[in-house]
């Protein structure tokens, strides 16, 4: 059984990355919100839902506590989540670090929007986690799924990804989180 945290399970691609999970039975899912009320899958009846805030630490650090992945997909100040991610899997020993960032944080000049973004990069970047930072493209919500990925430093392609198609990518390096270890990629669809 793997132990699976999702960070931020009430935003749109985290639904989906539930709502896929939820059906693996080789898979123990913890959702970890603001508020439960805001959660919106099809089925949580075999996840543990937890309430708190990732700038909590000491909340974050009983929550990451035996997990085996820690998938976050934050909003807010992303550089102090990501400080206490980092301080909070240090300390209780969980190695994989999927972090959802945004395309365009190694712009020149970056644009101010995006720095909080890169910021939590950086953080995530200068620990000895196994992570993998995603930076995908604009969201679509069309049905589909078709991605592709760009290594850091090579130049990003497209502007649209759909969430089904981000989701479909992260549950991928759930079931095999041997795969990109320590990479940021960049995500979009092909030719958009």
């Amino acid at each position: 059984m793997r132990n699976v945290i999702i960070l931020g399970a009430s935003g749109n691609i985290a639904k989906h990355v539930a709502d896929t999970l939820v059906l693996e039975n080789n898979i123990a899912l913890t959702l970890f919100v603001r508020s439960k009320q805001r959660l919106r899958n099809k089925d949580v009846s075999k996840c543990r839902i937890v309430e708190g805030d990732v700038l909590n630490f000491n909340q974050l650090k009983e929550v990451i506590k035996g997990q085996d992945i820690v998938y976050a997909n934050l909003a807010g100040d992303l550089e102090a989540m990501a400080k206490n991610i980092v301080k909070a899997m240090n300390e209780t020993g969980v190695k994989k670090l999927i972090f959802i960032s945004s395309i365009g944080i190694y712009g020149v000049p970056l644009r101010p929007v995006l720095k909080p973004y890169r910021k939590a990069a950086d953080v995530i970047e200068a620990s000895d986690l196994e992570y993998t930072i995603l930076r995908p493209t604009w969201f679509t919500t069309a049905d589909e799924v078709d991605y592709e990925i760009t290594r850091k430093g090579e130049p990003e392609k497209g502007s649209v990804i759909s969430q089904k198609g981000l989701a479909t990518f992260i549950a991928a390096i759930i079931r095999s989180p041997e795969k990109y270890v320590r990479e940021n990629l960049g995500v979009n669809k092909p030719n958009s």
